[in-house]
């Protein structure tokens, strides 16, 4: 490795008065130059291959050159996009559309009902309990006691049976991590066990709430710990997960009868998991469950019977059930078999099965027993999205919600006896949904896989090859691209554009071999697909190049990348949030050691050809003339390293001939997991809206 020294930091801050003052010109905007990063380059040799990183050094989140360094990349930011038009509106219209009161589906226990709640004018939603169907809302949680800087958001973690102790979770400024604290519900008053800041895997009381099983991630793999209450953390013992290595996560629960700990050991996050077991009433002995089998299993309880969807032998999802009394393979039975549709989600409520599909990327929902017997299904307003099902196995209520683009959320309650199903709570965002239309429709990737995409915009305006598109992707992890409620693109076809979401390969829309379609060796099947989506739009008279953005985030901010480096003529605008860029190093921080299933590692030889080919930070063309690109990230990104995102900028606004903007929204206080303020989401959005629409000439 050899050193080329770089500038004091003093120097940004002359660059940025500098740019305040000279102006480049692209077409008819201006904008200054971005601040001079110096390199300090890092030589790496991989499979016999020579890999210079100009920018390694912004890989330290900590050094005060990296500081000083985010400190003039904001200053440049903001003194550009504060000063573009249509700002105030954009707002405005965002804050309509956000501040709205705000309920989420209900987590029920013993008759007690869990939630979250936000008034329109609260920046954060607080923790709620209800006792009974139709009882008060009592407070429970208010993040504002925790922060007052409102940069903390809860969750709800678990519950005692009898539903007298909650555990819930705090997360600071967008971690991934939380800290867990114990509430007595009848009284108030915190338990004395509380645990650390961490991403727990498990999380889950013992029936006679005297102990807790845990398994936080840890630098050397995860293991499941037994806490006893009222002791010290200390003395916790780990009870399983020492055989596995650092790649693999391990999870527990306790089953809502409170007779098994169920153990999930995941080898990857895109890959196969195993399911162990441990009877609680008897010896402390774990048993195997699925080992030795090659797939993705995912459980529900319904009290000593686990049901498992699973991809074994039914690429599109079918679901077994194992009697834990009589676990034998030879005793496990086949009760919903796999269909043309795939299974999204299933739950277990009431006595009965209800299983998500996905038919043509829109949710349909049937209803089965415990033989897999066929009940009906539940009817929908529209084309949309559902929810899982929320319910116990031995209660009568179920809770689910429904949405879709252009119609905000609606939580309904379904009494699983009756079938009577009413609304618990509808979200009363100012959108007309009859001003837009939905549709979907078909088009043809590079190799003749048709694929599926949403549109939408205002009725009534002129489909004329002039609108602006904004095309947004994911295309991975077996995540869905399916319609639910967005302000963005609200207010993006409000104001005549055109929002396009396409189930790109990689997702789990149509089934595992969707997955396995863009994973690997075979990721370039996603970009592909993105590509001819954008085609598809221009070719048929929806918009053009120069009206053309396209955004994706964490999955979806490599997919923008490597497409903005394959196909730099593609579009005039780039939104890449919280992205994975780097991918020769990608697996080296935080979260990344558990996607190398997903995307494989530059380490094996065998691998590092096909990363290398697409990764975007190695890929940028120093020749051809790239649209405009705002990348978002913040310090608290504690999933994708926000490292990817100042790597990159730096690379692009020191590529010769640039004359495009290349900004970076930098969050100092925020990351990757949510949990924003919402005067801090419209800040940003805003920021990220108003760099849109200048860039698109709306």
């Amino acid at each position: 490795m050899f050193i080329i020294a770089r500038k004091s930091p003093h120097f940004y801050l002359a660059v940025i008065l500098f740019g305040l003052f000279a102006a480049v010109v692209y077409g008819e905007q201006s904008f200054p130059p971005p601040p001079v990063t110096d390199t300090n380059i890092a030589v790496d040799t991989l499979h016999g291959v020579v890999i210079e990183d100009p920018y390694r050094w912004l890989e330290d989140i900590n050094s005060p050159e990296t500081r000083e360094w985010i400190k003039a990349q904001n200053e440049y930011t903001q003194s550009i996009v504060e000063s573009l038009p249509y700002r105030e509106e954009i707002s405005k219209r965002l804050a309509e559309l956000i501040k709205t009161d705000y309920v989420s589906t209900p987590h029920e226990k013993n008759n007690r009902f869990f939630m979250y709640k936000r008034a329109a004018d609260q920046d954060q939603y607080s923790l709620f309990m209800r006792d009974g169907l139709n009882g008060e809302d009592r407070l429970l949680v208010d993040p504002a006691v925790i922060d007052p800087d409102l940069l903390s958001s809860i969750s709800i973690v678990d519950f005692s049976n009898d539903g007298e102790i909650l555990a819930y979770g705090i997360r600071r400024g967008g971690k991934d991590e939380t800290s867990v604290k114990l509430l007595n519900v009848n009284t108030g008053a915190e338990l004395p066990d509380s645990f650390p800041e961490a991403v727990y895997f498990g999380f889950s009381m013992t029936a006679d709430e005297q102990g807790i099983f845990y398994s936080p991630r840890e630098e050397d793999g995860s293991h499941i710990y037994y806490h006893k209450m009222g002791t010290d953390l200390t003395e916790d013992r780990a009870v399983f997960g020492e055989q596995f290595d650092p790649e693999s996560g391990v999870g527990c629960q306790v089953s809502p009868n409170g007779k098994y700990l169920i153990i999930t050991v995941f080898h990857g996050s895109a890959g196969n998991n195993e399911y162990f077991y441990r009877d609680l009433t008897g010896s402390e002995e774990i048993k195997p469950l699925t080992q030795g089998i090659a797939a993705y299993f995912e459980d529900r309880m319904a009290d000593d019977i686990m049901l498992l969807k699973t991809n074994w032998e039914a690429p599109n999802g079918r679901i077994i059930a194992i009697d834990l009394r009589n676990p034998a393979r030879e005793n496990w039975r086949e009760i919903i078999p796999q269909a043309e549709s795939v299974i999204e989600e299933f739950s277990a409520a009431g006595g009965k099965i209800f299983v998500n599909y996905l038919e043509n990327v829109v949710s349909k929902v049937k209803i089965f027993d415990i033989n897999g017997k066929g009940l009906g299904e539940i009817s929908f307003p529209a084309l949309g999205s559902v929810s899982s099902i929320y319910g116990n196995w031995e209660s009568n209520h179920a809770f689910f919600n429904f949405s879709s683009y252009h119609i905000p959320a609606t939580i309904y309650h379904l009494d699983i006896q009756t079938g009577e199903q009413t609304v618990w709570f509808r979200r009363n965002n100012p959108v007309n949904s009859d001003n837009f239309e939905v549709k979907q429709v078909w088009y043809t990737s590079k190799d003749g896989t048709k694929i599926p995409m949403f549109l939408v915009y205002r009725k009534g305006i002129k489909l004329n090859g002039m609108n602006p598109t904004l095309l947004y992707g994911y295309g991975g992890f077996r995540a869905n691209a399916t319609p639910s409620l967005n302000y963005q693109a609200i207010v993006f076809a409000e104001n005549g554009g055109v929002y396009a979401e396409p189930a790109i390969r990689g997702g789990g829309e149509f089934g595992e071999e969707w997955h396995e379609a863009a994973m690997l060796d075979k990721k370039q099947n996603s970009f592909d697909d993105f590509i001819a989506a954008a085609e598809w739009l221009i070719n048929n008279g929806y918009t053009n190049r120069d009206k053309l953005a396209i955004k994706g985030g964490s999955n979806g901010g490599l997919l923008v990348g490597a497409v903005m480096n394959q196909r730099p003529d593609l579009c005039r605008v780039v939104i890449c949030t919280y992205p994975l860029l780097d991918m020769l190093r990608y697996d080296k921080f935080l979260m990344g050691k558990y996607w190398v299933s997903e995307y494989g590692t530059a380490d094996s030889s065998g691998q590092f050809d096909f990363i290398y080919k697409y990764s975007p930070y190695h890929n940028v063309d120093e020749k051809s003339k790239y649209p405009s690109v705002m990348f978002i990230t913040g310090d608290s990104d504690t999933r994708v390293a926000p490292l990817h995102a100042r790597k990159m900028t730096a690379l692009l606004q020191a590529k010769k001939g640039a004359e495009s903007p290349i900004l970076l929204l930098y969050d100092t206080k925020m990351g990757h997991s949510g949990g924003q303020p919402v005067s801090k989401w419209v800040k940003e959005s805003t920021d990220e809206d108003s760099f849109l629409y200048w860039q698109l000439g709306m």
